[in-house]
């Protein structure tokens, strides 16, 4: 396995779109591929979408908002974080069944800094990259003076959740997991998860 031990970190630029798109499909755990596919436009592919997507300058899936993982300008994973100041309400009419219970959870985040995505290559776990975007994304949220971080994961999702319990999140509400058509084809409910933190103060 290649040594991924010497990382660096740094905020996504516009040529990453690829590498994002690629890393939150793995954290959508194939939906995000799924959804695209139903956007593409004639000989475009998903990953074709959601590149364009992840170079948006806006929106909650941009470049903008995500911090990369590299090792000899290899990016090895990312986590994608911003603040939700408020709750679309119209927000969960006509949604994919998939997608569902995220967007509805997500109306429980409302106020603190959420980390929508967490992804890290296959070939590159085990050395700490997704513990080290955590704490990046927790000290984003005390420099823009937030007291809590949120993130949801999928019960089942085992490995994921024991990482997250280590860090000190706290399970606050659940939603149960609606059909869905990518493997691994989870089942039980899809959890929201809170880490209260201090923020840095305002000078």
């Amino acid at each position: 396995m290649k040594d991924t031990t010497d990382h660096a970190l740094r905020p996504a630029r516009h040529e990453d779109g690829e590498d994002l798109a690629r890393l939150i499909d793995i954290a959508g755990e194939g939906i995000p591929s799924w959804l695209w596919a139903q956007s593409a436009d004639g000989d475009q592919t998903p990953l074709d979408v959601g590149t364009v997507r992840a170079r948006r300058e806006q929106g909650g899936f941009s470049y903008k908002n995500a911090i990369v993982a590299e090792r000899e300008n290899h990016v090895l994973g990312m986590v994608l974080s911003y603040p939700i100041a408020s709750a679309d309400e119209s927000a969960s009419v006509d949604l994919p069944a998939p997608i569902v219970p995220f967007v509805a959870l997500e109306a429980n985040s409302v106020g603190t800094w959420y980390v929508n995505a967490l992804a890290v290559r296959a070939g590159s776990r085990g050395y700490g990259i997704g513990t080290t975007l955590m704490a990046n994304a927790e000290k984003q949220a005390r420099d823009a003076g937030f007291d809590t971080v949120s993130i949801q994961v999928y019960a089942q999702n085992t490995a994921a959740v024991r990482l997250y319990r280590r860090l000190g999140y706290e399970l606050v509400a659940s939603a149960p997991v609606l059909s869905h058509p990518c493997q691994p084809y989870y089942t039980g409910d899809v959890l929201l998860l809170l880490k209260a933190i201090a923020p840095h103060k305002q000078s």
